[in-house]
């Protein structure tokens, strides 16, 4: 048998790249909702959320409601009409559809490791947040200014930043 004969660099590198080069794959429909999802994200608003005027149920388009077959990314106007309340058809209060939300803008926010509340009409002057700053405008860089500033507990959890609040239901 012949030796075989070596080949250059150059030769074996584009060898590789034209064996490994592949074609894009095709772009897949969007699951529904997804496009909803992007929007909310490329405006970098929050979707609007809907409170039940009878027991205090948030309905998130954010979330959605999957065990109940309404995907995440679902604005409130886009249920159908037969939806009803998730909690007050489980307590038995009746029907309560779409009739029963309003928009629901929360002004408080609870932090889930100290129960610190920052609330939006008074915001925090010590830190240098006027009153009315909205909680979705708070810098990157706010942290809890309870728990956020105990070394033991930023060990423990990290950064407790705007991640570790969440809308307080009063």
């Amino acid at each position: 048998m012949p030796p075989k004969k070596k080949s250059s660099t150059r030769a074996r590198k584009a060898s590789v790249a034209k064996t490994t080069a592949r074609k894009a794959p095709a772009r897949k429909a969007a699951p529904a909702g997804t496009a909803k999802k992007s929007a909310a994200r490329r405006t970098g608003k929050e979707p609007q959320r809907y409170i039940c005027k009878l027991c205090g149920y948030v309905y998130s388009p954010k979330i959605g409601e999957p065990h109940r077959g309404i995907p995440e990314g679902t604005a409130f106007e886009d249920l159908p009409e037969s939806y009803v309340c998730l909690v007050c058809g489980m307590l038995g209060k009746g029907k309560v559809g779409k009739w029963g939300f309003e928009p629901w803008n929360p002004s408080r926010y609870i932090c889930k490791i100290c129960g610190y509340i920052y609330d939006q009409a008074r915001g925090e002057p010590q830190h240098g947040i006027k009153a009315g700053t909205p909680f979705e405008k708070l810098p990157r860089s706010y942290v809890c200014p309870v728990c956020g500033l105990d070394a033991k507990i930023s060990r423990e959890f990290g950064k407790v930043g705007t991640a570790q609040f969440e809308p307080l239901l009063l």
